[in-house]
């Protein structure tokens, strides 16, 4: 299946709604099967300030409902998400 990065930016000053949903997101990610890779990005004071996930997913169509399923987005942490598709050329 193809891979898809989701590239999201937490809004500013949402560092709580990020930790108050936390669990569910990672639960989220265990659940769904399809999480090749995450983790958050780090603002210059090392706080977490967005996501990058690596989806091994059927389409675009697919990371998109992935995307809008995913507990951090249903309870409004990002400004901005991005889904590209993504050609592994380095690593298993």
């Amino acid at each position: 299946m193809p891979l898809f990065a989701v590239i999201c930016s937490d809004k500013p000053d949402h560092i709580e709604v990020r930790k108050a949903n936390r669990n569910a997101h990672l639960a989220y990610i265990r659940e769904s099967g399809v999480v090749q890779q995450a983790g958050p990005f780090l603002d210059a004071d090392g706080v977490m300030s967005g996501s990058l996930l690596i989806l091994d997913v059927a389409d675009h169509t697919a990371a998109e409902n992935w995307a809008a399923d995913d507990p951090y987005a249903k309870a409004g942490l990002f400004a901005d998400v991005r889904i590209e598709h993504w050609n592994r050329v380095i690593g298993a």
